[in-house]
């Protein structure tokens, strides 16, 4: 019996979505980010044995979001350094994600920030975002390499419109005076972002 409702339940559930995916796509206008189904992760080369990997949970993007013509959507994006997370093993020892996120020597708990100043489309389905990074009051140009996964105009489980993407790109560090442990630590970091946005004016309470 348990077995049968749950098959029912996950047909029902897959029918909803691909009817909604469907169905009229999410409207232009002002999105930001759902952070329940949206991450950033970042990795860098360690001593050329493995990729460490962590990630920012504190991020906030904007977007001016344009469908018709998607080379004038604007983006805007605040991360909050002290939202790091490395999984770091011993928290009762050292406080690495307080380290990394507030020391002078790393990211100096000053806000990271991306504004787009071009779009370029470069498919169906894919283009460039390039804008201007600041890390550490630092700014520099950096460019997102980006993949309109599609939208809805009305999600089934949350009753607004929807707009999903992935992202990626890389930097190298020292540019923004991140040099430390180079080149026994990787100076190139990478990162991958999957994101969710939701109309600018919906309230997660």
């Amino acid at each position: 019996m348990l077995r049968t409702t749950a098959c029912t339940l996950a047909l029902a559930l897959s029918t909803a979505f691909t009817s909604a995916a469907a169905a009229d796509p999410a409207p232009g206008g002002a999105y930001k980010t759902d952070p329940s189904h949206s991450s950033f992760n970042w990795s860098f080369d360690h001593s050329g044995l493995s990729h460490y990997t962590a990630r920012f949970t504190g991020v906030d993007a904007r977007l001016d979001w344009k469908p018709q013509k998607p080379e004038t959507s604007t983006l805007s994006v605040t991360i909050d350094p002290l939202s790091v997370r490395t999984d770091y093993p011993w928290p009762e020892k050292v406080n690495f994600d307080a380290e990394i996120g507030g020391d002078e020597n790393f990211l100096a708990a000053k806000p990271i920030t991306f504004v787009s100043r071009t779009i370029h489309v470069t498919g169906e389905k894919t283009g460039t975002v390039e804008g201007l990074l600041t890390v550490r009051g630092v700014t520099h140009p950096a460019t997102l390499d980006v993949t309109f996964n599609g939208s809805m105009a009305e999600h089934p489980m949350m009753g607004v419109p929807k707009i999903g993407f992935s992202a990626t790109g890389s930097i190298r560090r020292s540019d923004w005076g991140l040099d430390f442990a180079i080149p026994e630590l990787g100076d190139i970091v990478t990162f991958t972002i999957e994101t969710q946005m939701v109309p600018a004016g919906y309230s997660f309470q």
